[in-house]
């Protein structure tokens, strides 16, 4: 755990996500939990985590919200975060994970196959701002994932709170 809140400590500057972090990692509403740390030369660079996520309206799709991903400033720009993502998605798709949701730059996350996700009927847990609406992206695990599925999502306690819904 030290590790890992060293490195969201550092990537932003600031205790706010890794308050967050640690709070996510012992919240029972935010399983399934995917935590994962990059290291270089035995130093932890990076951090993804990834909680449990679902639909007001449907129960059977599992999907998860990437939140925060965190690379230590002097690692930033040489692919670890994008490592981590990848990584991350290969572990939820083998746990059976159908859809990831996230809160972020929309320069950033389209790489990953991420969309818009207030168009295609999936709110965010709290109303994102016109101008910021499309930060709020769904990249689906499964081709079929996303089907006739639309609904608000309901995240973790720990990240229910309108603060952490703006970009």
């Amino acid at each position: 755990m030290d590790d890992i809140i060293a490195v969201e400590r550092a990537a932003f500057d600031s205790d706010e996500e890794a308050n967050l972090v640690r709070e996510l990692l012992s919240d029972p509403s935010a399983e399934p939990i995917v935590s994962l740390l990059a290291f270089r030369q035995g130093r932890a660079v990076g951090h993804i985590l990834f909680t449990g996520a679902r639909l007001d309206t449907d129960t059977r799709l599992s999907m998860s919200i990437l939140a925060p991903l965190a690379v230590v400033p002097d690692a930033q720009n040489q692919g670890i975060g994008s490592e981590l993502v990848r990584h991350g998605f290969k572990v939820l798709s083998e746990s059976g994970v159908d859809m990831v949701f996230v809160l972020g730059h929309p320069n950033y996350y389209p790489r990953f196959g991420f969309e818009p996700a207030g168009g295609i009927g999936f709110e965010a847990p709290f109303p994102i701002p016109i101008e910021n609406s499309d930060a709020w992206m769904v990249h689906a695990l499964k081709p079929d994932a996303m089907g006739s599925s639309k609904g608000k999502v309901i995240c973790a306690a720990k990240l229910n709170n309108p603060a952490y819904w703006r970009e």
